[in-house]
This record gives structure tokens, sequence and C-alpha cells, in this order.
């Protein structure tokens, strides 16, 4: 029974885990998002094709918390790009295993974007690939690997997936 508890806790700190990360994107509290991930944390987007290969090239790649705050602070303070509403959307999450601590979760996403004159397109597709870790009840990214379904992307990919 206590297995089923556990199995039962992981998930459901995985999908608060799973929230928490779109309802930062789509509010846009990018300086939250870095706390997601654990100390450690890796953060990449890579082109299905690129991973089907076997081919380490990254659309995004950000190693370590540090790396992450660098991103939001150049996003805020350097970069140019389209403004926009996100809208995350995951589904079919599935923890597929773990091992000393650390759960493998697998989902799908799909990431809308909203202009500010009102034209919703579909900006991405693909899958999430993650590493979680579970301490103290909360959830937190050892990595993110976004799998985008293709490596064409409507327009800059600025903020994270």
């Amino acid at each position: 029974m206590s297995e089923e508890l556990c199995a039962i806790d992981v998930e459901r700190a995985t999908i608060a885990l799973f929230h928490r990360y779109s309802r930062i994107l789509d509010t846009d509290q990018l300086e939250q998002w870095p706390e997601l991930f654990s100390e450690a944390g890796i953060y990449k987007v890579l082109p299905r094709e690129n991973a089907v290969r076997g081919l380490p090239l990254a659309l995004i790649l950000c190693e370590g918390r540090p790396s992450m705050h660098d991103r939001i602070r150049s996003l805020r303070e350097a970069n140019i790009y389209n403004e926009h509403y996100p809208r995350h959307l995951v589904s079919n999450i599935s923890v597929l295993g773990s091992s000393a601590g650390t759960f493998e979760v697998s989902s799908a996403y799909a990431v809308y974007q909203t202009d500010l004159e009102g034209h919703t397109s579909l900006f991405s597709t693909g899958e999430y690939q993650d590493r979680i870790v579970v301490r103290n009840g909360v959830a937190r990214f050892a990595s993110r690997t976004v799998i985008c379904d293709t490596f064409s992307v409507p327009n800059l990919l600025a903020i994270p997936l």
C-alpha cells in the first residue's frame, strides 16, 4: 500500500509541477521559471529530427539555474521579439519509471500564441521528456528536454516552451 501511495504522491507532485510551469509561462512570470528546476537543472529544446538521429544541437540550452536566470534577464532587457500571449496545453502525462529518487516522465504539449491584434495560432507541438526529483513533497525538474515536432518555428523562439 505504501508503494501505491508513494506513486500517487509522485503523480500529484508531478501534475502540480506541470501546472505551475504552464501558469508561470502563460502569465509572464518568467523570473519564477528557473525555480521549477533543481539548482543544476537542465533545460533544452531539440527539434525531433535531431533527437531521433542522436544529434545534440539544441535550439535552446540552459545548464543550471544561473543560465536560466541569464536567459530571462536577456529576454527582459536585450532581446526583441513579438509581443504575444502564450497558452501551454499539456496532456498524456506518463510516469515511465524511477531510479534513485528521480522519475522519468513523458507528456505531450501544444503551445498557442495570441498576438496583440487577437490572432491565435498554433506555435509548437511536441513532447516533454523530463527527469523529476521530489523532495519534501515538492517536485522540480532535474532536466526538461522539449522535443519539438518540427525544426521550423513560425517566429523567434524566445520564451521557454
